[in-house]
């Protein structure tokens, strides 16, 4: 397919896991990829896996100069960005009780901040047919034991959508939510474990956990015209979890 020729993306939190994903899937479907991350070995090696079309820079989301960094880059090489894919994200558990200002600012620093501040300085090199991704999580809608500052930020996320829906009026420039459930990314099997992993399977109709790719094919929905008459979306790709 070639749905996103000639485009130019964005992703961050783009060199594992879910936004490797999707970058893959963007590039197969003709897009030129910018993946944005904080370790160079891994958007080092994740740009040697997706070849010619793809371009790594290194920062943090809730960084601002990196971000300026990223988007100079993306103007310099391409000129204008059609996609934007705000993927970067954190979060960790601490039950009420526990809760630190620590952790709350590292959760929202990244989360919130992060993504405000990634699609606000990507405005000046979009233009009519663009299209803002923003990743959510099945936790901002049913909760989750202990992630109090996780679930509370990824609600957050999905307003943000919202809101900026009625920002965007008139620019021809749409901004939808793609909600993960369990993802059998590196980082969660390594954090669950085989019987953690398990455990979420079981917690959804589909009796597993996704394939990440599966996560990156909603997401070149989301960046492709396909999706045009959608904008304020969320899309759940959570095997049902929080639907049920």
């Amino acid at each position: 397919m070639t749905r996103l020729n000639g485009k130019t993306a964005v992703i961050t939190g783009g060199a594992t896991g879910i936004g490797r994903a999707a970058a893959k899937r963007f590039i197969e479907e003709g897009a030129f990829v910018f993946i944005f991350g904080r370790r160079q070995e891994a958007i080092d090696a994740a740009v040697a896996d997706l070849g010619p079309n793809a371009r790594a820079v290194k920062g943090s989301v809730s960084d601002l100069a990196d971000l300026d960094r990223l988007y100079a880059a993306v103007k310099a090489e391409r000129g204008t960005l059609d996609i934007v894919f705000a993927n970067a994200g954190a979060g960790s558990q601490l039950p009420l009780g526990k809760i630190t200002a620590k952790h709350i600012d590292e959760t929202f620093d990244t989360n919130v901040k992060g993504t405000i501040f990634t699609v606000q300085k990507a405005l000046p090199l979009m233009g009519e047919g663009g299209s803002i991704i923003l990743t959510g999580s099945s936790a901002g809608t049913t909760g989750a034991p202990g992630m109090s500052a996780y679930s509370a930020s990824k609600a957050a996320v999905r307003n943000l959508a919202r809101t900026w829906a009625e920002d965007l009026k008139g620019t021809g420039i749409r901004v939808n939510v793609l909600s993960p459930g369990a993802t059998a990314t590196e980082l969660a099997k390594e954090a669950l474990g085989e019987e953690g992993q398990k455990i979420y399977a079981a917690m959804t109709p589909l009796q597993r956990m996704a394939d990440p790719a599966e996560i990156g094919a909603v997401a070149a929905f989301l960046a492709s015209s396909d999706s045009s008459f959608m904008t304020a979306s969320e899309v759940a790709v959570d095997g049902g979890l929080a639907q049920l």
